[in-house]
């Protein structure tokens, strides 16, 4: 997956390796960092409470997931989050996929996207992923033609069926 975006961004994919752990983890942490600023810990109780649960949610991915594809996102050669992709029978379930907030709103995360709702309709598979509600990437996916499919809690499972994909892309 290569594009410019409209925004002249070369937006490529690669393979996760041993060495991404600290770049992970640091994506990981700004999905928490508004939670972490309300509880009364050190940074390096902070820090320690992330890393065991970005460790839980790598293992609960494996062992759920155990073929999916985790990739690093670059945006013109620069490592601006991550995209893990379960190509599962009859569907493409998006585990997780999340941008560095510096990364949020140039386009990266609708190309992403639209690749993968291509390919959703070219083997006529929904694509799936849980949101939780109160996420800000949840406008996206509605935007993209993504509809809640069931609610568990506060986590939306957001569906994308190939018929409608044709719509959304294009």
């Amino acid at each position: 997956m290569t594009e410019q975006t409209q925004t002249g961004l070369k937006i490529t994919v690669r393979p996760v390796v041993p060495g991404d752990y600290d770049f992970l983890l640091e994506v990981y942490a700004t999905t928490r960092a508004d939670e972490m600023a309300m509880v009364p810990w050190t940074d390096d109780q902070r820090l320690a409470f992330v890393r065991s649960q970005f460790s839980a949610q790598q293992d609960h991915y494996g062992q759920k997931y155990p073929n999916a594809r985790h990739d690093i996102i670059l945006s013109n050669g620069r490592q601006v989050g991550y995209l893990y992709v379960a190509r599962l029978e009859r569907e493409i379930r998006i585990v997780d996929f999340t941008l560095l907030p510096t990364a949020r709103n140039f386009g990266i995360g609708s190309y992403l996207l639209k690749q993968l709702l291509e390919e959703s309709r070219r083997e006529s598979k929904s694509t799936r992923i849980y949101v939780e509600e109160f996420n800000p990437s949840l406008n996206l996916f509605k935007r993209l033609g993504f509809n809640v499919s069931e609610q568990q809690g506060v986590h939306l499972l957001m569906e994308h069926t190939s018929a409608a994909t044709t719509d959304s892309v294009g």
